[in-house]
């Protein structure tokens, strides 16, 4: 076994009994008279002590607010640039492709984010729960091991697919291309958000924002304005994004997945520590993203074309602001999380919530009304009226927006089976709304906007009573045994 290992495994436990005695008495001491200090010249009940000391804790923690701060308006920026750069490429797409190309491809797109949930069995999760690093290494080489396997069915799968003929050859292929890229991305955001790395994240929203709408104009002028088109950009520009991430992380992550880290052993004892990953918080991610993109899956039945079309715009224009929400929201969120435990931890999770449900409405109250008035513009083309659905699906929308922040911090609850029952009650409500007005309209947009606030509001209920403490301690468990061997 190689020093480094021995290192990372053992840590503190390398230190000799004597060593970690005279470090545990001297630190004990230092307290004990930091203690007596402060009650020998700092007595009770003098008030302008007390203003003092909360000026200092006040100063204590400017900087590190500073920072946050400054991460948060780094990564918002690099975000929002992003976006603002791929609209130009969906909205001269939009002008050449026919408007069922469009619904072909949220369909397509909508699956491989679908399937792309659960290829890490949402073992991603974990890499929040504590802020040592010995976990992340474990977690992370675990939630890799799983996605490859996961990829090797799915080939499988997909192979038997185009055999049969259900699905074509070239379809299935960028399928796999987009999916694995997308699971590679969702790996590497993870443990740069754990780690704090937000230019890492806003840069390769940058590069995906750049290259993806450049690659999708090129292929329409040499292939046409083809469904096949779009999946072809889709996979190369997600492609691209993994590639420059894994580039950008690339020290990091060859400190997690060193050869001598990897044993048998090792991963099946965190499969069994994190099992509530694969078995609470993944089929409560799926029925949440089912739930997000049930209008999309009723599309194909629709016998009112244009207005399908209508909605396959209107989401796809409206998921560039939900997903700038959730990628300036979720890694601030979580890191900020990630650091506390126990009421510290459940006081900024009730604060952050309250935020975002403040921020999402605002966000998507200005989008409506923007529709609104620009709708007339759009008058005597095959859009006409898009105004109008993209402000009656804002509110379906400021639910999705919310709850995936509130959804990523109910993972750090020991009560997750609790996000299932939400989501699953909200997915059920909005297919039966479908079943209950057999048809694509405006009532029904904005019933299952309904829908999506209320579930918002049920997930901010059960952070605020039930978010409790399960940071890990340091000591416990793996890095005890693995501090063992």
């Amino acid at each position: 076994m190689t020093a480094s290992r021995d290192r990372e495994l053992s840590g503190d436990a390398a230190a000799t009994p004597d060593e970690r005695l005279s470090d545990g008495s001297t630190m004990g001491g230092d307290m004990a008279a930091h203690v007596t200090m402060d009650r020998a010249h700092l007595p009770h009940g003098r008030p302008e002590l007390s203003i003092a000391a909360g000026r200092r804790f006040v100063a204590r923690r400017v900087p590190a607010l500073r920072s946050n701060l400054g991460s948060a308006l780094l990564l918002g920026l690099r975000f929002i640039q992003a976006r603002l750069i791929s609209v130009w490429g969906l909205i001269i797409a939009a002008a050449l492709c026919p408007p069922f190309v469009f619904a072909a491809f949220a369909v397509f797109s909508s699956a491989a984010n679908f399937i792309s949930i659960a290829s890490l069995l949402r073992l991603e999760a974990v890499f929040f729960r504590s802020s040592d690093r010995f976990r992340l290494g474990l977690a992370f080489r675990l939630a890799a091991a799983v996605g490859v396997a996961f990829l090797a069915i799915t080939t499988l799968v997909l192979i038997g697919l185009a055999a049969t003929g259900w699905v074509a050859p070239a379809v299935a292929f960028f399928f796999l291309v987009s999916l694995a890229a997308r699971s590679v991305l969702r790996l590497l955001w993870s443990e740069a958000t754990a780690e704090g790395d937000f230019r890492a994240i806003g840069n390769s929203n940058v590069v995906q924002a750049v290259v993806q709408p450049a690659i999708m104009l090129i292929l329409i002028a040499i292939f046409g304005p083809k469904a096949l088109t779009l999946f072809m950009a889709d996979a190369l520009g997600h492609v691209l994004a993994a590639a420059y991430l894994l580039r950008r992380r690339r020290d990091s992550v060859a400190e997690l997945v060193q050869p001598g880290l990897w044993s048998w052993r090792s991963l099946a004892e965190a499969a069994i520590r994190w099992r509530d990953a694969p078995r609470a918080l993944l089929p409560s991610a799926l029925l949440a993203y089912g739930f997000a993109i049930a209008p999309l899956m009723a599309l194909p039945y629709a016998s009112n074309t244009v207005l399908a079309a209508q909605i396959a715009l209107s989401m796809r224009l409206l998921d560039m602001p939900t997903q700038m929400f959730g990628t300036v929201s979720i890694p601030l969120v979580l890191n900020r999380l990630r650091a506390h435990a126990g009421p510290r931890r459940r006081f900024w999770a009730r604060i952050m919530a309250l935020g975002l449900i403040v921020g999402a409405t605002v966000l998507f109250g200005v989008i409506a009304l923007v529709s609104l008035v620009a709708d007339h513009w759009l008058d005597g083309t095959q859009w006409q009226n898009l105004g109008e659905v993209i402000a009656l699906l804002a509110a379906f929308y400021i639910g999705i927006a919310v709850l995936g922040p509130l959804q990523e911090v109910a993972t750090l609850s020991r009560q997750p089976f609790w996000q299932v029952v939400i989501n699953g009650v909200a997915l059920i409500a909005i297919v039966a709304a479908m079943a209950w007005f057999r048809a694509l309209s405006p009532e029904l947009l904005l019933t299952i906007g309904a829908i999506s606030i209320l579930r918002t509001l049920t997930h901010t209920v059960f952070i605020w009573l039930h978010l409790d403490d399960s940071a890990e301690a340091p000591t416990d468990g793996l890095a005890a045994s693995g501090a063992a061997r």
